[in-house]
């Protein structure tokens, strides 16, 4: 918990982001909505929040005059991503709210300290093993091989991450990750990927967004399909229920993400967590008569969690810069007419001006009648922008 229990902060109240990427940016759109000011802390200029709020103090996530102005000028405060230094969530937590707290991000940052909480949970996870020195390295089991060896830290979107098959693969991956602390992951037999977004508030009332089906390409999400029976409901259940489980024992305050998986004899592990809102989510702003970003406002400001309810089936499509360049090296603006001429489709662009492959540009939420409708019309839109059919 933070220092600074939170009572119900007002609208006219200003609240404090850390992270001025798209997440960021969307929160400020939703507590703005709601009639509050914002605060970004971010040392990019053009960052897609900061030119969104109301304040944009741009330094560095650990420059102590940066986080002074912020605590002089915020509420409360959160984070839009995993690794802001969960030191500057502590010395912010001794002055205001913060939410998330630095606890919590730090568990996130952490893969072994990720797998350690699991494991206290009571979640089954993938077998593996923390590697830290050539010793552990070589003692590995032969039976987590093949796996996925992780960087400890600082992995997301697939980053940090190397397959092996063997004890020298092994040994030759975690030299080309500098020799930093490592999980290795046996590597398990897939079904599908899903993912629950819960909203947990400082009195231990939790609430969730339904289960999302996910796709990832190339390590990133790619597709999110959410709808009734998109999952066998007993698995829906075991994933939420795990995900409270996690949230609850970390004492979490905010929004958390959990991802999944479904193995081929039907089992569930559980893959990592992010301590914010999560692409997965981003349907429930068209889709949900709550969004994920919503949530996070509420559970910042100390307000009441409803249930969000879901009133239509949708699918997300993510929106790389890939799609920029569907035609040759030069970037040119994709058929967004043609895209919003189809029913129930809701374009969100993050402002960001530059589009390069693999970086995340916006989304599309499809939504539609039927959960077949939303496919279909994905599809459709998917066929206009080149991403592949899923």
């Amino acid at each position: 918990m933070t220092a600074h229990p939170i009572r119900p902060l007002a609208p006219g109240s200003t609240l404090g982001v850390l992270g001025g990427g798209q997440l960021g940016r969307m929160f400020v759109h939703a507590a703005q909505a709601m009639g509050y000011f914002t605060a970004v802390l971010d040392a990019d200029p053009a960052s897609p929040a900061g030119l969104v709020s109301h304040h944009h103090i741009q330094t560095g996530y650990e420059d102590p005059d940066g986080l002074a102005q912020l605590a002089a000028l915020c509420d409360a405060v959160t984070t839009e991503f995993e690794n802001v230094p969960a030191v500057s969530l502590a010395a912010l937590a001794g002055q205001l709210p913060v939410a998330p707290a630095a606890r919590a991000v730090a568990v996130a940052q952490d893969r072994a300290q990720e797998k350690a909480h699991f494991v206290r949970c009571g979640v089954p996870c993938a077998p593996y093993a923390v590697i830290e020195t050539a010793e552990q390295r070589a003692a590995v089991p032969q039976d987590l091989l093949p796996g996925i060896l992780k960087t400890a830290r600082m992995g997301y979107d697939g980053k940090g991450q190397v397959r092996v098959t063997s004890a020298a693969e092994l040994a030759a991956a975690w030299e080309s990750v500098g020799g930093v602390p490592c999980v290795l992951e046996k590597m398990l037999p897939l079904a599908l990927e899903c993912s629950v977004i819960v909203a947990r508030g400082h009195d231990g009332h939790v609430v969730n967004l339904p289960v999302q089906r996910n796709l990832h390409r190339d390590g990133i999400l790619a597709v999110t399909e959410v709808y009734e029976e998109n999952m066998p409901p007993e698995l829906a259940s075991q994933a939420v229920a795990a995900t409270k489980s996690i949230a609850n024992e970390l004492q979490y305050v905010g929004v958390l993400c959990v991802e999944f998986f479904v193995l081929q004899d039907g089992s569930l592990v559980v893959n990592e967590i992010a301590p914010r809102p999560h692409n997965s989510g981003h349907h429930s702003q068209n889709a949900c008569d709550v969004s994920q970003f919503e949530l996070q406002v509420r559970t910042l400001a100390g307000l009441p969690l409803a249930q969000p309810r879901q009133h239509s089936p949708a699918v997300m499509l993510n929106l790389l810069g890939d799609l920029w360049f569907a035609h040759g090296d030069t970037a040119q603006t994709p058929p967004w007419a043609e895209v919003l001429a189809l029913p129930g489709v809701h374009l969100h662009l993050y402002g960001k001006t530059l589009a390069k492959h693999g970086r995340k540009m916006g989304h599309l939420n499809i939504t539609a009648p039927t959960a077949a409708a939303a496919r279909a019309t994905a599809l459709q839109a998917a066929a206009l922008l080149g991403i592949a059919p899923f």
